[in-house]
């Protein structure tokens, strides 16, 4: 608790009174022995550089979704039609396996080819962790990403699930993850018109363990419950979080949004973003901030920055092979902007 306080005091001690968010404050502060014990939320925003289907943006999943080429009866294409994330609400799955593995079934095995890479966002978490600062990585997307960092497993927490994991919805049984893809693509149609190796008709995916037709990504299905884990991390990571960032989400998505506000006063708050979020959840900008900062921008750029200004550039240039195209693209032009 004094660290926190004496952190607290020594970043808004570096701030002018003009400016009450100063990014040379944060960057000190972030390399202080105050601290310690960083929590982050992550959203859509960090996966944008890997070039990751969107779902709720114009042309993404929900806006193209085309129910007529689902396999689905009558009803539930209407109840698609009037709103398509119907398809992955959990009484439709437990009705019928086929809309979420078709819709998802590029996800999935795009997912298994490694078609998308961790980008400069999820690099800017491992150096945090490398660096020993890293208490805990919530994150709220789905693309299993920051599994290809190296971050341990215990210091994340997959709010809404990965498609990179398998269970069965029935009985919870975990299912291996490669045989599953295998059979995705053996049993599960293309309504997407990509992949002419595809069957023509969907036929049941079924979990070894109890038989029922119940297999999937853990992804949570709208619905059910989040993971008991994500509540037990934040009860312990919170209270003595000396600082909490938030990286590319709009903070409307409850409770995952709680890890913005759950949090002690001396806490410092961070939001990396395109535009403010979180203002009815007591997120401040402008003058009147006094612990919360806000740092305005696409993830990839902000945070590359932070790793320039922190002196980690070195260490996220020997990742550089493994960066997607967009994220590689902005990391040689920063360098020969600096050189």
């Amino acid at each position: 608790m004094f660290l926190r306080k004496q952190g607290l005091s020594i970043y808004r001690a570096a701030c002018t009174s003009k400016m009450a968010v100063s990014l040379d404050a944060f960057v000190e502060f972030l390399k202080s022995e105050s601290c310690q014990k960083v929590v982050l939320l992550t959203g859509a925003g960090c996966s944008v550089a890997a070039g990751i289907p969107d779902f709720r943006s114009p042309g993404g999943m929900y806006d193209t979704l085309r129910p007529e080429s689902i396999t689905a009866n009558k009803a539930q294409r209407e109840l698609m039609k009037s709103d398509a994330t119907y398809v992955v609400e959990k009484g439709l799955f437990s009705e019928n396996q086929f809309p979420y593995l078709e819709v998802r079934r590029p996800f999935i095995l795009g997912t298994q080819e490694k078609r998308w890479q961790a980008t400069i966002g999820h690099r800017f978490i491992e150096l945090l962790h490398k660096h020993g600062k890293l208490s805990r990585l919530y994150t709220q997307n789905i693309d299993g990403l920051e599994y290809q960092c190296e971050i341990p497993q215990d210091k994340m927490v997959p709010v809404h699930g990965t498609m990179s994991k398998i269970g069965c919805e029935e009985c919870g049984a975990q299912a291996d993850f490669e045989t599953f893809c295998k059979d995705v693509k053996e049993n599960i149609k293309d309504i997407y018109g990509i992949d002419n190796t595809a069957p023509q008709r969907s036929k049941n995916i079924f979990c070894k363990n109890c038989r029922a037709p119940a297999l999937k990504p853990t992804t949570v299905l709208f619905g059910s419950s989040l993971p008991e884990r994500f509540f037990t991390c934040k009860s312990t990571d919170l209270p003595d979080a000396d600082l909490v960032m938030i990286l590319g989400t709009s903070l409307v998505v409850g409770p995952a949004n709680s890890i913005a506000y759950a949090i002690s006063e001396e806490c410092l708050r961070v939001v990396i973003n395109r535009e403010p979020v979180g203002q009815e959840l007591g997120i401040l900008y402008g003058d009147d901030a006094t612990r919360d900062i806000f740092l305005q921008g696409d993830v990839d750029a902000v945070c590359l920055d932070l790793i320039i200004r922190l002196g980690w550039l070195d260490e996220l240039l020997q990742m550089k092979d493994s960066l997607p195209e967009a994220s590689k693209d902005l990391l040689e032009a920063t360098i020969q902007t600096i050189s």
